[in-house]
C-alpha cells in the first residue's frame, strides 16, 4: 500500500494542510473546485520559469485569496510589479470575483520535491544521462540538509526502444510514517523519443504529534538534521553486522 498512496494526501489531515481552504454546499462545490483547478492551471502555463512548488487558495465572502510560493518571485512580480497586476486581472476574469495575490519566496528550492523533479525533467530534455542527472539531484538535496530522497525515472530512458524504471535512493524516506514530512513532487520531460516522467521524494525529518506544518517558515526548519540516520539506505556508513 505504501507504495500506492500518494504522500501528501495521505498526511492530509495529520501534519499536511489542505491547498485549498473553503467551504460551500452541494450546488456550489463542483463549479469552486473547477475554479481551483483553472487558478493553478493559469498561472502553472504563465509562469512555468518562476519555479513555483505550491499554490495555495483561501475564500472568504465574495473574494478569494491566491498565495504562492516561488523560487523566483521576481518573475511574477515583473518591472514595477506591472506583471502581479496583469495575473491578478487575468484571475479576476477567470473567477468573475475579487481576488487577491500574497507571494512568498522559496529560500531553500533544493528541498522542494516538485522543483528538483523539474531540474531533472529539464536536464532530460538536454539529453544528459539520466543517471548522472539523477545523482546530481540527490547529491544536491542530501547537501541542502535533507535526511532522504528518492528519484525514479520512467519511459525511453536514453532512447531505448522499450519503456523501463530506474530508481535511485539515498538515506531513509519513511513513506508509512504519518508523522513523517515526505515532500512529493513530479514533472514530465518530453524529448524527442518521448515523454518521461520523473518523481521526487524528499524526507525532511519529523513533525511534532498534534502540529501542521507551517510552509512560511519550513524553508529556515530541517527537523531533525542534526540526529543520526537510521536505516539501510544507500549512504548509510554504519558498518554491516557479520552474521
Amino acid at each position: 500500500m505504501g507504495q500506492k498512496v500518494h504522500p501528501t494526501g495521505y498526511r492530509i489531515g495529520t501534519i499536511e494542510p489542505w491547498r485549498s481552504r473553503w467551504y460551500a454546499n452541494k450546488k456550489d462545490f463542483g463549479r469552486l473546485l473547477l475554479q481551483d483547478k483553472a487558478i493553478r492551471d493559469h498561472i502553472n502555463k504563465e509562469f512555468s520559469s518562476a519555479g513555483i512548488p505550491r499554490i495555495e487558495i483561501e475564500r472568504s465572502g465574495e473574494s478569494i485569496s491566491v498565495i504562492i510560493y516561488s523560487a523566483r518571485p521576481g518573475v511574477l512580480v515583473g518591472r514595477k510589479g506591472v506583471r502581479v497586476e496583469q495575473l491578478k486581472k487575468e484571475l479576476q476574469a477567470i473567477t468573475g470575483t475579487e481576488c487577491h495575490l500574497t507571494l512568498h519566496e522559496v529560500k531553500r528550492p533544493e528541498l522542494e520535491a516538485k522543483l528538483v523533479a523539474e531540474v531533472v525533467a529539464e536536464a532530460l530534455e538536454k539529453r544528459m544521462n539520466f543517471r548522472r542527472a539523477i545523482k546530481r539531484a540527490i547529491q544536491t538535496t542530501m547537501q541542502s540538509g535533507a535526511q532522504g530522497v528518492k528519484v525514479e525515472v520512467a519511459g525511453r530512458l536514453g532512447g531505448a526502444e522499450m519503456a523501463r524504471r530506474n530508481k535511485e535512493r539515498e538515506g531513509r524516506v519513511p513513506l508509512s510514517t504519518l508523522q513523517a514530512h515526505v515532500d512529493y513532487g513530479t514533472a514530465r520531460a518530453c524529448t524527442s523519443y518521448g515523454i518521461i516522467g520523473v518523481k521526487v521524494w524528499i524526507y525532511k525529518g519529523d513533525i511534532e504529534r498534534g502540529k501542521f506544518i507551517d510552509f512560511r517558515q519550513q524553508q529556515s526548519m530541517t527537523a531533525g538534521a542534526d540526529r543520526p540516520r537510521f536505516g539501510r539506505g544507500r549512504g548509510d556508513s554504519r558498518p554491516r553486522r557479520e552474521r
